[in-house]
């Protein structure tokens, strides 16, 4: 337990201090991960040493996952670091009678995290939701006018809500940022 603790401790450190706080900076979900993440381990041991079936370990933390998840303000990259240290926990709970595997998980994790969600990776790509002062009735010049407004290549757009009484168009955008070092888009 104490193998599977420490490797619980430096992982989770990795994950919310070392990747997702670098990338992110949002200190609220940074505690959130490493709480989660350490009271699953917690839990798994404490299921371990009493015998208890392990599926209902695994109900419950499926069902505290998803109250927390239902949330519009956690992206789905965020919901990811979640699923991960919610595995982080569950892996290096049960780590006393695997140890190396446990431990080849945890590199496999992190190192997944690391690579898929790496600003060089898809790190020009942008996704938001824009409330436009006017409704366009031609799909073409709403595009030109987003590409003008966000100076950006619009790559999908899509029309959520068009008031007429206040001529208010909000879209929900999705584009890619110029190359700075290249100045193109």
């Amino acid at each position: 337990m104490i193998t599977g603790l420490a490797m619980d401790l430096v992982a989770i450190v990795v994950l919310a201090y070392g990747l997702y706080y670098r990338r992110h900076h949002r200190r609220d979900l940074l505690f959130a991960y490493v709480a989660l993440n350490v009271g699953i381990f917690a839990v798994v041991s404490l299921l371990l040493v009493q015998r208890v079936d392990i599926a209902v370990g695994f109900g419950l933390f499926g069902v505290l996952s998803i109250i927390r998840l239902r949330s519009n303000e956690i992206t789905q990259q965020e919901i990811a670091y979640y699923f991960v240290a919610i595995v982080l926990g569950l892996v290096n709970g049960i780590a006393g009678a695997w140890p190396l595997t446990a431990l080849l998980l945890n590199c496999v994790l992190l190192v997944v995290m690391f690579v898929a969600d790496h600003p060089g990776l898809l790190g020009r790509t942008r996704h938001q939701v824009v409330t436009l002062d006017v409704v366009h009735a031609d799909p073409e010049l709403l595009r030109v006018d987003l590409e003008s407004r966000l100076r950006a290549r619009v790559v999908q757009c899509v029309v959520t809500q068009i008031d007429y009484v206040r001529d208010v168009t909000v879209v929900d955008v999705r584009y890619v940022v110029p190359n700075a070092r290249a100045g193109v888009r």
